[in-house]
């Protein structure tokens, strides 16, 4: 049976999205379009009441070209709901009716908490917070959904009225923005906070964000640390840089604003309102740490539709990124044998290392990654398999690691044969200094490894390595003749000696 295709079309008050996706068997799916159309539907709709003649012109124009598009790449299911300004506007129904007339599907219009669900249906799906008191927010231009967690059980949901758009036309009156006005702001979000969780406390450790305000934080951030990740999915964002990043913003006006690299143009005189929103919310939860979810609702719709066609599982099932990293090097008819070998052998080494160079867990999971994948480039071809190689991983949805590690993974691919790193290597001179370290630590080691499966026969064990001065001595156990393997390790153990400062010797008795 062909793969069936889906869409989720996302009504919300600052715009309209729609995304559409293959699914297969597997529970998988992969993104084939994602479009968005700005239509303001909450333009003056604090003062008003109801959706402007204009906006809900825009946005019958902008369902009519999304229909268009779902017909063309033959899609069987469509998930379409409606947001925050259709709930509260007078003629909100009136504009739901017109637009499933115009899509020729049902459009439902969904409640905040409903919202929130969607949300945390995406968040559970793409980053593994076992064990961690987290909470998720949707910051969308009506509302704001929130919702906390521990590990994979959800606690509690909330919808509050505190969106972008909103709170922009009900406070931000001019340009650039008054400090007085930005006080009233605050106080009034911070008031909707304490009314919501009254009479306690919540702190947890690490916010998951969606939205645009979310995804533009994202984009500028990277800009400003001159990093180039393909993509913000992921990405990690510390509290003080969200302080930062909006003090920046305050200072300019709305034309001043859309020059910000990182910042869509078209989210420029919202954006104060939305990381305004966020900065309250860290503080109130005592978070110093959010990370990028670029999915949000429309991925929630989209997971909820596969689990009602039987396509995934009805309940979030805990995934590993082990699992993902395998997954993908399948993908790619990787030699599977001979990575895993290589793998192996590479931890072996690691794992002697590690006390006295203070490398630890997250290093060792890009290791593993980084040997399970390093060969994958054959995919493409044999000739700079190891380039191919960096761009597959950097490019691929891999379960579990932030856009730094998917890099620093990818690089350390890279790095398992022909060159070490170079000044003119420009995606290894965007790393800073730390990271570049542990690139060539982490490559040295991959690297020795591989030389050791020369015939990618798996004939060889580490059974012990010792550094005395600046020696390493590592002691291998073969079933058999095993003069290539050290061969090939010995034609390989430039980056190794380079990286930890040392020369290395095999010993086989």
């Amino acid at each position: 049976m062909k793969n069936p295709r889906l869409a989720a079309i996302d009504i919300g008050t600052n715009s309209i999205r729609c995304i559409v996706v293959e699914a297969d068997p597997q529970g998988r799916f992969k993104v084939l379009d994602d479009e968005k159309a700005t239509v303001r539907l909450g333009e003056n709709l604090t003062k008003s009441g109801a959706i402007s003649a204009a906006a809900f012109s825009r946005a019958v124009g902008a369902i009519g070209m999304m229909r268009k598009l779902i017909e063309g790449l033959k899609v069987s299911e469509v998930e379409a709901v409606a947001t925050s300004a259709v709930r509260s506007a007078s003629n909100g129904a009136e504009l739901v009716e017109v637009l499933s007339r115009e899509l020729g599907r049902e459009i439902r219009v969904i409640s905040g908490e409903e919202e929130a669900e969607l949300a945390a249906i995406s968040a559970l799906h793409n980053f593994d917070m076992e064990g961690k008191r987290y909470a998720m927010i949707d910051i969308g231009g009506g509302s704001v959904e929130i919702v906390t967690a521990l590990g994979n059980h959800v606690e509690e949901c909330f919808s509050l009225d505190l969106g972008a758009v909103v709170m922009t036309e009900r406070f931000f009156l001019s340009d650039p923005i008054r400090p007085g006005d930005y006080q009233k702001f605050q106080r009034h979000v911070r008031a909707a906070l304490k009314k919501a969780f009254p009479g306690k406390k919540v702190a947890v450790q690490t916010f998951i964000g969606s939205g645009g305000t979310i995804t533009s934080l994202g984009g500028m951030v990277m800009n400003m640390r001159k990093q180039a990740y393909s993509s913000v999915h992921g990405f990690e964002v510390l509290r003080s840089e969200v302080v930062h990043v909006l003090a920046m913003l305050m200072r300019k006006d709305t034309k001043a604003r859309r020059s910000v690299a990182g910042l869509n143009p078209d989210r420029a005189d919202i954006i104060v309102a939305g990381l305004g929103l966020l900065e309250e919310l860290m503080r109130f939860f005592d978070a110093n740490m959010l990370m990028v979810n670029e999915r949000g609702i429309r991925e929630g719709l989209v997971i909820r539709c596969m689990r009602r066609l039987g396509l995934m599982p009805a309940v979030t099932q805990q995934r590993h990124w082990r699992e993902s990293v395998v997954e993908f090097a399948r993908s790619c008819h990787c030699d599977e044998p001979h990575s895993k070998h290589v793998a192996k052998l590479a931890l072996a080494i690691f794992d002697s290392l590690g006390p006295k160079f203070n490398l630890k867990k997250p290093e060792r999971r890009m290791l593993e990654a980084a040997a399970l994948l390093h060969d994958i480039g054959y995919f493409i071809s044999y000739n700079s398999h190891h380039k191919h190689s960096y761009h597959l991983i950097r490019h691929a949805d891999l379960f579990g690691f932030t856009p730094r590690e998917q890099e620093m993974i990818a690089q350390v691919a890279r790095y398992h044969r022909k060159s070490l790193p170079k000044r003119k290597h420009e995606e290894y001179q965007r790393l800073n200094e730390k990271d570049r370290a542990t690139v060539c630590r982490l490559g040295g080691v991959l690297r020795l490894a591989d030389g050791l499966d020369r015939r990618r026969s798996g004939l060889v064990e580490v059974v012990e390595l010792v550094q005395t001065a600046a020696t390493f001595r590592i002691r291998l156990l073969g079933t058999e003749d095993i003069s290539v393997e050290i061969f090939g390790a010995n034609a390989k153990k430039d980056l190794f000696e380079q990286a930890f400062s040392g020369s290395v010797h095999f010993m086989t008795s």
